[in-house]
C-alpha cells in the first residue's frame, strides 16, 4: 500500500518504496556534500579571522603608547580581558584549519565538519565579546561614564541580536516546521510531475 502523508487537508499518495528525503542537489554524493560544506565554512573562518585579527593588532600596539599609561585600574584589566578574548578567537577560528591539516586524506570530513562548527560558534562568540570589551575600553577613556556604558551595551545587543538570537529563532522555526514543510513540497512537486527542488 502506498505511503500516505498529510498536511491540513492535503492528501498525497506515493508510489510504493519512494523514499522522501530532504531537498539536495540532484547528483551529489555525501563526500561533495562534504566537502561544499567544509568549502562554505573556511570561507566563512577566513572572513571572522581577518576581522579579529585587525583587532588583535591594535590591541598589541595599544601598551606601547604614550597613553596607555593613563588608564585606570580597571580599564586595563579590561584590556587584558579583551587580548584574552580576541586570542581565544584566534585559537578557535583558526583550529579548523589546523585540524583539517592533521587529518587530510583520512576521510574525517564529517567529523571535521561537527568539530569545527562547534570551534567556529565558540570563535565568533569570543570575537563578539572581544569587540563589545574594545568599545568599553576605547569610550571608557574618550568620554568616561554613562555614554561609554550606552555605547557598549548597544554594540553588545546588536551582536547578541543579529549573530545569535535572529539565527538561533529562525533554526529553531525551520527544525519545528522545515522537515513538513520539505515534505509537502516535495510529494506536492511529484504528484504534479515537477522535478525535486535543489537547496
Amino acid at each position: 500500500m502506498p505511503a500516505r502523508v498529510t498536511r491540513d487537508d492535503v492528501r498525497v499518495f506515493l508510489p510504493d518504496g519512494e523514499r522522501v528525503t530532504a531537498p539536495g542537489r540532484p547528483g551529489e554524493t555525501p563526500e561533495q556534500r562534504y566537502d561544499r560544506n567544509l568549502t562554505d565554512l573556511l570561507q566563512e573562518l577566513r572572513v571572522a579571522t581577518l576581522g579579529v585579527q585587525v583587532l588583535f593588532g591594535f590591541l598589541l600596539g595599544l601598551p606601547f603608547t604614550v597613553r596607555f599609561s593613563r588608564l585606570d585600574t580597571w580599564q586595563r584589566w579590561l584590556y587584558l580581558a579583551v587580548v584574552a578574548l580576541a586570542s581565544i578567537a584566534i585559537v578557535l577560528l583558526v583550529a579548523p584549519v589546523a585540524y583539517h591539516r592533521l587529518l587530510f586524506r583520512r576521510h574525517q570530513v564529517g567529523t571535521l565538519l561537527r568539530a569545527a562548527n562547534a570551534l567556529a560558534i565558540g570563535g565568533v562568540t569570543a570575537v563578539a565579546l572581544a569587540v563589545t570589551g574594545a568599545v568599553l575600553l576605547v569610550a571608557s577613556y574618550v568620554e568616561p561614564g554613562t555614554p561609554a556604558i550606552v555605547l557598549s551595551a548597544i554594540i553588545g545587543a546588536l551582536f547578541a541580536t543579529l549573530w545569535f538570537a535572529m539565527p538561533l529563532t529562525r533554526r529553531v522555526k525551520s527544525e519545528r516546521w522545515g522537515p513538513r514543510k520539505r515534505l509537502f513540497q516535495r510529494v506536492t512537486r511529484a504528484a504534479d510531475g515537477h522535478p525535486p527542488a535543489t537547496d
